[in-house]
């Protein structure tokens, strides 16, 4: 029998498929991405949001899809005679079926024969009946070539016509293959609207990532403001917390004074157990509600007083080349104590004050 080669038409990536390619993309890249940070940022939500959209759009896919794969379901496959060109086993050895690749010339009888390349599974019995320059018969949807299923047992009649069937091979390599194949534009968009998608979540969220206040802006010298702005605040009902920016500190003018205010406003006073003092954090402890611990007024503090207390500090109590210096504020004695520790790697000193700001103790170091 002779073999007129045929050559189908190349498939073609339809501004369709594009858009269904970005679109999936980008949920998949947002979710995966919305998933990761809701579980950095110990949001359920987004957790939530981040495993949802993908099952909503893949129900929403597979239902769209549902009329086109009834049509298809509905046209009777189309049977003809296959040459087998070349037999490869791809896998599933530690089972009964096998993957094995086929390359076969398909030959309709209304059409001109084509060579296509598919793999089916085979069972581990039956390989011995599918070797290269075999006939065997062959099943495939009329609108989509590539889909070739070798029929493992053929009607009576199409056994016969394979008992007396001589195939010749069509010449070149395979010519029609599934489109998937062939899907690299779309490939690509998919990728590019994975990492766009993914890229503008992190964006989005990415104050809460990396705990970054988005309204602090540089002042016009290129030195950073001392403000609000450029501070970090905490509060809760047991306790506040400032943290500063770089080339700040709490012994500059009323910057101490100011974070105070930020902590307590609108809160009861006499209620602090205790104000700790560094360079750049502010923490300050309140007491319970209804609490008998002795408290005080966090606002009658002489802060005023600090940086000259640490610089004496500093300076007075014999400790070469202080590094780090802390004030502690409390009334656990009855009168409210200020507490101001040095220390260096050669040792450590501290000083004690009064509610006025008046040194009435020193420790020096050892």
């Amino acid at each position: 029998m002779t073999i007129t080669e045929h050559v189908p038409p190349p498939t073609r990536n339809t501004p369709l498929a594009l858009a269904r390619g970005f679109l999936t993309g980008g949920v998949t890249g947002a979710s995966l991405a919305a998933f990761v940070v809701g579980c950095v940022i110990e949001s359920v939500p987004l957790c939530v949001l981040g495993v949802g959209v993908p099952v909503v759009y893949g129900l929403l896919f597979f239902l769209a899809g549902m009329p086109r794969r009834l049509r298809e379901a509905a046209v009777p496959p189309r049977t003809a005679l296959a040459r087998i060109e070349t037999v490869e086993a791809v896998g599933g050895e530690a089972t009964s079926d096998v993957a094995v690749r086929f390359d076969v010339t398909v030959a309709p009888d209304d059409v001109p024969a084509y060579r296509v390349v598919f793999t089916q599974n085979i069972n581990l019995v039956d390989l011995s009946d599918y070797r290269p320059g075999s006939v065997v018969v062959v099943q495939y949807p009329p609108d989509r070539l590539w889909r070739v299923r070798i029929v493992k047992r053929p009607a009576l009649e199409w056994a016969e016509r394979v008992a007396g069937a001589g195939l010749d091979s069509a010449p070149g390599p395979a010519v029609v293959r599934d489109p998937a194949e062939g899907c690299g534009p779309v490939g690509f968009v998919s990728l590019f609207a994975l990492l766009l998608a993914a890229a503008a979540v992190v964006l989005l969220f990415r104050a809460d990532l990396f705990d970054e206040d988005t309204a602090a802006q540089p002042s016009p010298s290129g030195r950073p403001a001392v403000s609000s702005t450029s501070s970090t605040t905490v509060v809760t009902s047991a306790s506040g917390t400032v943290a500063l920016g770089a080339g700040q500190s709490f012994l500059d003018q009323g910057e101490l004074r100011r974070a105070v205010g930020s902590l307590t406003k609108g809160k009861d006073s006499d209620r602090a157990l205790t104000v700790v003092v560094q360079d750049r954090l502010l923490s300050v402890v309140f007491a319970p509600t209804g609490s008998q611990a002795p408290g005080f007024d966090p606002d009658s503090v002489p802060y005023e007083r600090f940086p000259a207390l640490v610089e004496e500090a500093r300076s007075t109590l014999g400790v070469p080349s202080p590094q780090t210096w802390q004030i502690t504020v409390d009334r656990l004695t009855g009168s409210l104590t200020v507490r101001v520790g040095v220390t260096g790697r050669d040792g450590a000193a501290s000083l004690e004050a009064d509610d006025q700001g008046k040194v009435v103790r020193r420790t020096p170091a050892d």
